[in-house]
């Protein structure tokens, strides 16, 4: 497996596990008690979530900019 198809994977499954942590969340916001936990395990995905998007969104570029093809306009 390539590389790049493997962080857009593990990408992927992140943002399913923080769509399930958010889901959670309200559910337990939704009781009397709070349960701080519960918050804080979202922010584990997100913060990975963070750093996986920011490679894959700089990734055209340096794909770009190691084949050479530059703009001209400054």
């Amino acid at each position: 497996m390539n590389w790049n198809n493997g962080i857009r994977q593990i990408h992927r499954w992140l943002s399913i596990i923080f769509t399930i942590c958010v889901i959670a969340n309200f559910v337990v916001l939704g009781r009397e008690t709070l349960a701080l936990y519960v918050g804080l395990f979202t922010l584990l995905p997100l913060a990975l979530l963070l750093f996986t998007g920011l490679y894959l969104f700089v990734l055209p570029y340096t794909v770009r900019w190691r084949s050479g093809r530059r703009s001209l306009s400054a």
